[in-house]
């Protein structure tokens, strides 16, 4: 259902301006407070390039597009409460959440609201459920967690493994997966350990990887926990090779962690800032002093998928609009988007990186 807001507003959009009648609302959602807010912050950023660019075209289907934002913090409760503050809203499109644990359970609320909402969040659970109204741009923890515990398994022979997790859907779903594919491979992970996110000392799991003589940690979880390990793992004397999942694309790792950030492999889907097709948007915004790393580019697909299927459509209703979305392929920068019945993508793809002197590129 969409409402029309009979008012005249100025977007800001972080630099980019645009005066605008704001009267077709669409939304993000994520940690734009918390200790992950550095990837809310790429995903407003990524949006509001998007949305500035689409209003200088003329807008969707002749209205402008506003763009609200909704902080979940990564819990689960506060994104419910969240969704349901956008649907109040009249929202036509959600971009969101981003942790896996707040997607699945808003995604409920969208849905029952009619809702289509693209989403980056990979536990498997996101598209498993039924639900018709997600899109999922990026790949699965099951896609990923091979791809790593591949890479382990074939390119760490004869060293100890560990297996972490942060007990989120998102953490324990990618561990898992690696764990899964590592012993696929005949590779038996040494140790299987838990972690309690935002704790400020992990140096009862570093002693229990340097007693076990781990040399890798295949971990499931967020940058800011690997950070705190890898420092403390170095004051102990530990080296420790650490492969994760595409929340390692964060560059506050490297800031964290220091030196150490080097040790760190992860899986993410094809670098978008490689796609030629791209290189225009990734002009913009490194102009305006905003490097489009991590999840900006998949903001910014996210709001042209909206555009281009409500074009297609001809409407933004939903039933018009799901079946667009279901039914096309969606030129973005980050590469065609066309999506199966379960509305995860149809050719997804992971490598593995490596961060080196505070940038990250394909592992060698």
């Amino acid at each position: 259902m969409k409402k029309t807001l009979l008012a005249t507003a100025v977007l800001t959009l972080g630099g980019f301006s645009s005066a605008a009648l704001a009267d077709l609302p669409v939304a993000i959602a994520g940690p734009m407070t918390g200790q992950y807010a550095s990837a809310g912050d790429q995903i407003r950023k990524g949006a509001e390039m998007a949305i500035a660019d689409i209003n200088a075209r003329g807008g969707v289907l002749g209205e402008k597009l506003k763009l609200e934002v909704g902080d979940d913090a990564c819990d689960p409760k506060q994104a419910v409460s969240v969704a349901n503050t956008m649907v109040n809203k009249g929202i036509v499109f959600m971009h969101g959440h981003w942790c896996s644990s707040s997607t699945i359970p808003a995604s409920e609320v969208y849905v029952e609201a009619d809702i289509p909402m693209a989403t980056v969040s990979t536990n498997p659970q996101v598209t498993e459920r039924g639900l018709k109204n997600i899109f999922r741009i990026m790949g699965r923890d099951d896609q990923q967690g091979l791809v790593a515990g591949s890479y382990i398994a074939d390119n760490f022979k004869g060293k100890k493994v560990a297996v972490v997790d942060d007990k989120s859907a998102y953490g324990k779903g990618l561990a898992d997966e690696m764990a899964k594919a590592m012993e696929g491979k005949g590779l038996k992970p040494t140790l299987r350990e838990a972690i309690t996110a935002g704790e400020k000392d992990y140096s009862g799991l570093v002693t229990k990887l340097k007693q076990a003589g781990v040399e890798v940690m295949a971990y499931g979880g967020y940058h800011t926990e690997v950070a705190l390990i890898l420092r403390q793992a170095q004051a102990a004397g530990l080296q420790l090779t650490v492969m994760g999942g595409d929340t390692m694309t964060n560059s506050e790792l490297v800031t964290a962690a220091g030196p150490a950030a080097d040790n760190v492999m992860f899986t993410f889907s094809p670098d978008p800032r490689k796609n030629p097709d791209a290189a225009p948007v990734v002009e913009k915004f490194r102009a305006a002093k905003v490097e489009p790393e991590g999840y900006v580019l998949y903001a910014y697909a996210a709001m042209q998928l909206f555009e281009q299927a409500a074009t297609a459509a001809k409407s933004t209703k939903y039933a018009d609009l799901e079946k667009a979305m279901r039914g096309g392929t969606f030129k973005t920068v980050i590469g065609d988007l066309a999506f199966d019945a379960k509305g995860d993508q149809k050719a997804p793809g992971f490598v593995v990186y490596r961060w080196q002197g505070g940038k990250y590129d394909y592992a060698k």
